[in-house]
């Protein structure tokens, strides 16, 4: 299916109300990328260009750089999200969970929810075996954690023609590559709906400062300003907002005050919920129950 052919438009203006719990206007969710990049392959993102150029193996600096989140930068940021009591998404790679278990356990034992982010850090279009690789993922964190995880993001978002249908095959029931909306919205598959969760390539690190080559303040201040749009927007209807930190981005120790800034900001609104992806999806699912398309996929299977 073409991407159009699988999500309808929807103007947000003409659909009915959604409503937080409590009168809440806004749900903010925290993604944490936890990602293993394979030193005998090119490395996904550089912040060295080597003296000669090409994509030598190895390569030290750039896979140095990188593994300095999982093993500092994390830490440093679950101290803060700790300090504000979120608890965070960790979308993770499959082979993640052995490679910095540490990590794992930590993300485990404060009770976050576990995404599946493709099994190693690689273009899913680059994949051998798309549902090998999806399947091997689910089955990673589900040993891990005892759950199978419900929703999915590609490494660096991409997807093949057949990604959506392969997830719901494989028992995801949601997804956060298809990011144009501040809703969740559905989308079709050949078998059964998958719930598009919001997310984001705005108030991503990634997007900031490693494509746009921003200061690190630009983290606090565009998540302050986007906050404040989106908590406008959502006096008629709830909004989601997503914020997505890497730890060797955001981890680093120039840039982290900024990421506490901008939670401490949200977090002053009393009528905004820090939740995970699997809580907005059931919010979601259950604001129309009536509805076939928006029915749990456990129902929807029955």
């Amino acid at each position: 299916m073409l991407p159009s052919e699988r999500i309808t438009y929807s103007a947000i203006k003409d659909r009915p109300r959604l409503a937080l719990p409590s009168g809440g206007r806004l749900a903010v969710w925290v993604i944490v990328n936890i990602e293993e990049w394979n030193p005998r392959e090119t490395m996904p993102r550089t912040v060295l260009t080597p003296p000669a150029g090409g994509s030598p193996l190895p390569d030290i600096p750039n896979w140095a750089w990188h593994e300095y989140g999982n093993r500092v930068g994390f830490w440093r940021m679950l101290d803060v999200l700790d300090r504000f009591k979120i608890r965070a998404v960790l979308a993770i790679n499959g082979s993640a969970i052995q490679t910095y278990e540490p990590i794992a356990l930590a993300g485990r034992e404060r009770g976050w929810e576990f995404m599946g982010h493709g099994f190693t850090q690689k273009n899913m279009q680059k994949v051998s075996d798309e549902r090998a690789d999806i399947a091997k993922t689910a089955g990673a964190i589900r040993q891990f954690t005892g759950r199978a995880p419900r929703g999915w993001l590609g490494p660096g978002l991409t997807e093949t023609w057949d990604t959506p249908d392969i997830l719901a095959e494989e028992g995801y029931e949601y997804v956060c590559d298809w990011v144009l909306d501040d809703q969740p919205v559905m989308l079709r598959t050949r078998t059964r709906p998958l719930v598009s969760v919001t997310y984001t390539q705005e108030c991503n690190d990634v997007a900031m400062m490693l494509i746009q080559y921003h200061q690190a303040t630009e983290y606090r201040n565009r998540a302050i300003d986007q906050f404040e749009q989106l908590y406008a927007d959502a006096e008629a209807s709830a909004r989601i907002m997503a914020l997505v930190a890497h730890p060797y981005i955001m981890g680093a120790p120039h840039r982290l005050r900024y990421f506490r800034e901008a939670l401490e900001h949200i977090q002053s609104r009393l009528d905004v919920v820090f939740w995970t992806g699997e809580q907005i999806l059931d919010w979601y699912l259950g604001q129309a129950p009536q509805n076939s398309w928006l029915r749990p996929a456990t129902e929807i299977q029955s």
